[in-house]
């Protein structure tokens, strides 16, 4: 795999976020085509396959920027570890739409030390990250084109009954089933949701996208349901949107954390990302 180099990107009271650049230094092709990408809930940029992803995509000439949100709860210092809980429990979905929209007005700095095209600029978002993604693509008329791997199609994903015991606590804890943690996320994040349904309604923002689109989904997700994807893609301009189903794959496409190699049905996902954003940013 292409080793990144390790960046920090400012970002206001947020930052700094930890990113990773992925470069093919043999490419001869000029300025490269730059992708963002965005992990999801629970996860983080060096998290099981993604540095793979990037890495082959950079193979395949373009400029690859992943970088953990600032909630994330994981620190440079130890980057495969939540050791920032608190952190954790006070992000909310306004601020990762913040933390990805630093890193697109980072993109002009990072093209004057690296040979990357700022004006072909593709996301690339997995799960809660591709809800995000959706949001800014819709927004910024920066962003030309976009992949979503298993995106959720709704931030609202609590029962009512839930809700009701997040105020009356003041948070929730979900299982990290991996690392054993319990992780608290406070009511601020609930509060993000219901006060801010508009601007985070990924459904509406997906209508208004007017620019290539590929969603990519696992038919067998447990984590986010192939019905998802089939909202988003029914949300969407038909024109610019194209639903991609991947047969007997789940949430990560097979793939692990720690990274035990890829899969099938993970190595399709890279060639299907590869190939549109060829076609759309080439």
């Amino acid at each position: 795999m292409l080793p990144p180099t390790n960046l920090e990107i400012p970002a206001g009271n947020n930052g700094p976020l930890n990113a990773s650049l992925y470069i093919n230094s043999t490419s001869s092709s000029g300025k490269l085509p730059i992708l963002i990408f965005s992990h999801g809930f629970k996860g983080f940029k060096d998290w099981g396959g993604f540095p793979y992803l990037c890495s082959k995509l950079a193979e395949s000439g373009f400029a690859v920027l992943s970088f953990n949100f600032s909630g994330n709860g994981v620190e440079s210092s130890s980057p495969m570890d939540f050791t920032r809980l608190d952190l954790f429990a006070e992000n909310t979905h306004s601020i990762e739409l913040n933390d990805l929209e630093a890193v697109i007005e980072f993109l002009p700095s990072l093209a004057e030390k690296y040979p990357v095209d700022n004006n072909r600029t593709g996301l690339i978002g997995h799960s809660r990250g591709g809800g995000i993604s959706i949001i800014t693509a819709a927004n910024d008329n920066k962003i030309k084109a976009l992949v979503t791997l298993a995106s959720i199609a709704s931030f609202d994903r609590y029962t009512n009954e839930q809700k009701k015991r997040w105020r009356e606590k003041g948070y929730i804890e979900i299982p990290n089933t991996r690392t054993n943690q319990m992780m608290r996320m406070n009511v601020s994040l609930l509060d993000d949701i219901e006060q801010n349904h508009e601007k985070l309604d990924i459904l509406k923002a997906a209508g208004r996208l007017r620019k290539p689109y590929l969603i990519i989904h696992g038919k067998e997700d447990l984590a986010v349901k192939y019905t998802d994807a089939e909202k988003i893609y029914s949300a969407s301009g038909k024109g610019f949107t194209k639903l991609q189903t991947i047969e007997n794959t789940g949430h990560t496409f097979g793939v692990e954390h720690p990274f035990k190699g890829s899969t099938r049905a993970f190595d399709e996902v890279i060639e299907l990302a590869t190939g549109f954003f060829k076609d759309n940013l080439a």
